[in-house]
């Protein structure tokens, strides 16, 4: 399939685009699965510098690769004939031969030029597999599933600074070879892995529906498409929809699909507003509410460690009772993890503050508190806001580098506000961000 999308262009602004970004993603985990076709595609090495980068800002990648086209070539160059070709259907042993040929092409591909990049891998057996079985009647012989994940091996082996590397070719418990399906096994690595992003780089520029290229497609509408019109979307990606559906019901944050043939499309995809393929999400605020009075008890509990070591102001549990409509929660199978409160000022209705953010500490790290301020913000512009303040004493970084907060100016602070802080003594630095 030839290729005729333009490279796109490095743009001067784009250094200081991705610098805005690095500590968003810094110590997360991207799972990147690539079909065999793109590892044969000349744009490969360029793709490969696309990892260094991410590997550069300390951004963790697992690499999955597919073995479609080499299995295809093989069959061709031998004049045999294949029982399937990408690990859906059943496997018969003479196709499992073949795809043992397959995986040693593919794959020393990607170490040779991962080597070239300077960049650390190992092919690792960390995912085991198990026969899929007799389906519908079908015997599907050497054809498997992930059954089992050794998460603390692969975080050992990123730790090290290692890309692991799986193939299509998984051992089940006995030793036996499977053959089994990249895009399935990429998603649930990277449900394992609590992945930040599953990235699918195949030779098609997104998931066209209906005619239309997706650029932003929230998981609710994708799930519709594939459960009543799954013919609008080319059969080839279906199962990558279906995967990245898996996914992010799973925990992961974002799936994106894009062409794996494009220059520069990778980081692109990562780091630009717009990117270049589509990005599947989920409602990332469909686990914040509005705090109810019964919350107040769990709020006051969930915030004490932080007024302990002064990172937050000292509030009763009688003034979070009479400020509950002020406060929203995230929430995970009904307990309060997380939680903000947005504040109105008499003196400066053009002004909200965003205070009170707090995450239980076994939840940080995950992106939830950015997820309570963004929602903040969101609720503040809805009120008729068109600025909002953050008083920090210990989290000024966050509020700046991940949040995009500038600091404030005298003449941004309301005058009761600055009242405020001048008598409480806790010298806040004062942060805002305009709408």
């Amino acid at each position: 399939m030839p290729n005729n999308k333009p490279e796109r262009p490095l743009k001067s602004t784009d250094l200081r685009g991705i610098l805005k970004y690095v500590p968003m993603f810094r110590d997360h985990t991207f799972v990147v699965a690539i079909d065999g076709s793109i590892v044969e595609h000349e744009n490969f090495r360029n793709l490969i510098l696309d990892v260094a980068v991410l590997r550069s800002l300390n951004i963790n990648v697992v690499i999955v690769h597919g073995i479609g086209k080499q299995l295809r070539d093989i069959a061709k160059t031998q004049r045999k004939k294949l029982s399937d070709v990408y690990g859906e259907g059943a496997t018969d042993a003479a196709t499992m031969e073949l795809a043992r040929e397959a995986v040693g092409i593919a794959s020393q591909k990607i170490i040779e030029g991962l080597t070239r990049a300077n960049l650390k891998c190992a092919i690792t057996n960390a995912v085991r597999a198990t026969q899929v079985g007799i389906i519908d009647g079908q015997d599907m012989q050497f054809t498997g599933k992930a059954e089992k994940i050794d998460v603390v091996l692969l975080k050992n082996l990123l730790d090290q600074k290692v890309i692991p590397l799986i193939t299509p070719i998984l051992c089940d418990r006995n030793g036996v070879s499977l053959r089994i399906n990249s895009d399935a096994t990429a998603a649930d690595v990277a449900i394992a892995l609590n992945a930040t992003k599953l990235i699918y780089l195949s030779p098609f520029s997104g998931l066209v529906i209906d005619g239309e290229l997706k650029v932003n497609l929230n998981l609710a509408d994708l799930v519709a498409v594939l459960k009543n019109n799954s013919a609008q979307i080319e059969e080839r990606l279906r199962g990558k929809a279906a995967f990245a559906v898996h996914a992010l019901e799973n925990g992961v944050q974002r799936a994106h699909l894009l062409d794996g043939r494009t220059n520069g499309g990778l980081l692109a995809e990562i780091f630009d507003k717009v990117g270049t393929g589509t990005m599947i999400h989920a409602n990332e605020y469909d686990r914040i509410r509005p705090a109810k009075k019964k919350d107040a008890p769990a709020i006051y509990n969930i915030t004490k460690n932080a007024v302990k070591n002064k990172s937050l102001v000292q509030r009763t549990l009688h003034h979070i009772e009479q400020h509950t409509e002020d406060y929203f929660v995230y929430e995970i199978d009904g307990s309060i993890i997380g939680c903000v409160c947005l504040r109105k000022f008499d003196d400066a209705p053009e002004a909200m503050e965003i205070c009170s953010v707090y995450v239980q500490q076994f939840y940080q790290g995950r992106g939830v508190g950015k997820k309570l301020v963004a929602f903040a913000e969101i609720s503040a512009k809805e009120l008729g806001a068109k600025s909002a303040l953050a008083f920090t004493t210990q989290t000024y970084g966050f509020f700046k580098s991940v949040c995009g907060f500038e600091d404030a100016l005298p003449s941004d602070i309301p005058a009761s506000r600055e009242a405020e802080t001048r008598s409480n003594g806790r010298n806040s630095r004062a942060l805002i961000k305009h709408f």
